[in-house]
């Protein structure tokens, strides 16, 4: 199985340069990008990431708080592409699952991304609420998840083995800490991995030699104490 690479930016210049390359096949953003991007007005940012994004999916996220709103934001960011998936989290900052809003929109048709998932228990709630035919992407956060010490991966894999049955559910590998994510989300069937630009851009030179890269190391070290003009 391919595992499809998203850019997970916001940068309306980036985007602009990814969206031309073959091996990026969508976009993921969130308001904390967004508003790092510089962007004064969400709504319409969203629309200009689109307009760039040569019909390749987008996640765009709503940043409300309760179920009517995420619901109400979700309809409006619906409006702004066929290939938009709104972005929903699986719990609002009380911690109270938003499977009511998950509901509401799968069966609505709208196109989900749920977000800020960390376990196989929490995929399972997600997929006892949704239908077996509107797209759903459901984003595991594995970088994060390592922070606290523990292997994410068993949790990834169980997603993955759970949702087989859904054959339109694709499980994301979100928060990548390293380009070898890649390799090993392919290892394991993962459909989609969400990566900075600038780990895309390893994952483009993968094949190098080591001896490659002793050279360009040295190279490297060789090129910045010369700028720095140190002396022994």
């Amino acid at each position: 199985m391919t595992t499809k690479i998203f850019c997970d930016i916001a940068d309306l210049d980036i985007i602009k340069k990814f969206s031309s390359k073959k091996i990026v096949k969508g976009f993921t953003t969130n308001p904390s990008l967004i508003r790092k991007a510089g962007a004064k007005e969400y709504k319409g940012y969203c629309k200009k990431i689109l307009k760039i994004s040569k019909n390749k999916p987008v996640s765009l996220e709503v940043f409300a708080d309760s179920n009517s709103n995420m619901i109400e934001q979700a309809e409006k960011l619906k409006l702004l592409g066929k290939n938009v998936y709104v972005k929903i989290p699986f719990c609002n900052s009380k911690g109270k699952f938003t499977g009511k809003a998950i509901r509401f929109l799968n069966n609505k048709n709208i196109k989900l991304n749920i977000t800020a998932v960390y376990t196989a228990k929490q995929t399972q709630q997600i997929l006892k609420k949704i239908n077996k035919k509107t797209k759903v992407i459901i984003s595991i956060f594995v970088g994060r998840a390592s922070d606290t010490g523990k292997d994410p991966l068993p949790e990834l894999i169980k997603s993955i083995k759970i949702s087989k049955s859904f054959k339109n559910v694709e499980i994301l590998w979100a928060s990548v800490r390293e380009p070898y994510n890649y390799i090993y989300a392919r290892k394991i069937g993962c459909h989609i991995i969400t990566v900075p630009p600038s780990i895309i851009e390893k994952i483009e030179n993968f094949g190098k030699s080591f001896t490659q890269l002793t050279i360009e190391t040295v190279k490297t070290f060789l090129s910045d104490s010369k700028k720095s003009n140190f002396k022994i």
